[in-house]
């Protein structure tokens, strides 16, 4: 009878033991061990992601920071006939708009179809350089979850893979877990590296339509300028 208590209450400790176990949450570091190197590669294509979306903000940043007054000190300088001012005052600014009035600048004399399609030529090299990078922001957007697919079926062919194994028949699941974790951690791994490259992608895109339009605006502001009379 003594043996039978003291064997119930190990059984009972056990029990709690494991139902503590699991209600214990895992960490997200212990559950991308699970994932194999598939999550290895999703870790570098997330660094990377992260690296392109803040280099190509402070960027972006960059080329929307000019003085207000700097259009203003154009139009005296051109009207003033200091050309070289002019210049020099677009070199210092260093923007993508002032480098495309630096290049309307240069044109002064001649037809304004010229200086019109010089400024837009300098307007598109400036923003294939602000696009520069999204190019792979879209590919680790779109080729993540397939990272993931990868490895959800290397978890499923290893799951089987043990199954077939198992020359007595009887399915353990301390033998499926391992194919199992990977099969559904590398999903997880890859929707959330898509999902935030994509989220990033689509949040640099609007901001480059932004600068664009503010290039617009420069072009149509210098081409107004030159137009009017002295």
């Amino acid at each position: 009878m003594l043996l039978q208590i003291v064997a119930t209450d190990s059984l009972q400790n056990e029990t709690e033991q494991l139902v503590q176990a699991a209600q214990e949450p895992i960490s997200i570091f212990t559950m991308a061990q699970y994932g194999g190197w598939i999550m290895v590669l999703l870790a570098l294509l997330l660094a990377w992601a992260i690296y392109i979306f803040v280099e190509r903000l402070i960027v972006m940043h960059r080329a929307t920071q000019e003085d207000r007054s700097f259009m203003d000190r154009i139009k005296d300088y051109i009207h003033e006939g200091k050309i070289d001012s002019a210049v020099n005052l677009c070199r210092q600014t260093n923007t993508p708009s002032s480098r495309m009035v630096e290049k309307g600048i240069s044109r002064i004399g001649r037809p304004m179809q010229d200086v019109q399609v010089a400024i837009e030529n300098v307007g598109n090299l400036e923003v294939g350089k602000l696009e520069k990078g999204l190019v792979i922001m879209a590919t680790i957007a779109a080729g993540a979850p397939m990272l993931g697919f990868l490895g959800t079926v290397l978890g499923m062919v290893q799951t089987f893979y043990n199954m077939a194994q198992n020359a007595s028949g009887v399915i353990e699941m301390n033998a499926l877990s391992e194919g199992m974790y990977q099969a559904m951690v590398t999903t997880i791994g890859g929707l959330i590296v898509g999902i935030l490259a994509m989220f990033a992608y689509n949040f640099l895109v609007a901001r480059i339509d932004h600068v664009v339009r503010l290039l617009e605006g420069r072009t149509l502001e210098f081409m107004d300028l030159l137009n009017e009379p002295a």
